[in-house]
């Protein structure tokens, strides 16, 4: 679930409208709308004032944990810092293809990781 899907989960598991998280938040409704017809998420400085509203942490708005159906607790055992939330402000200001080098980057990353724990149990 991405976190537009897990914003209109929450809303509709606490009746709320979009107008309703439109005021709360001060976010234009057409924003919100954007979400959910194109599949898209919200900018990053956008985050704190929406779990206000929501009355959830970041980590819940970010991770699903607590809330969302789908969160594995085994997969998550870490907590959304503020400093998390600053670099997705950085990735949300990237273009297309800057996010995609930066995905392939960190897959590079934990493959070599991997590969690096397979030599060291070998030694």
């Amino acid at each position: 679930m991405i976190i537009s899907e897990r914003i209109f989960y929450i809303m509709e598991q606490k009746n709320m409208s979009q107008l309703e998280l439109s005021r709360r938040t001060g976010i234009a409704t057409s924003n919100i709308s954007d979400w959910k017809k194109k599949k898209t998420n919200p900018k990053a400085d956008c985050l704190l004032s929406i779990c206000d509203a929501l009355d959830i942490t970041p980590e819940q708005l970010l991770t699903g944990k607590g809330i969302d159906p789908e969160y594995k607790d085994a997969d998550m055992d870490y907590e959304v810092t503020r400093s998390d939330i600053k670099i997705l402000k950085q990735i949300h200001s990237l273009g297309d293809e800057q996010y995609k080098r930066l995905m392939a980057y960190m897959k590079v990353l934990q493959k070599l990781e991997t590969m690096e724990s397979i030599v060291e149990k070998q030694n």
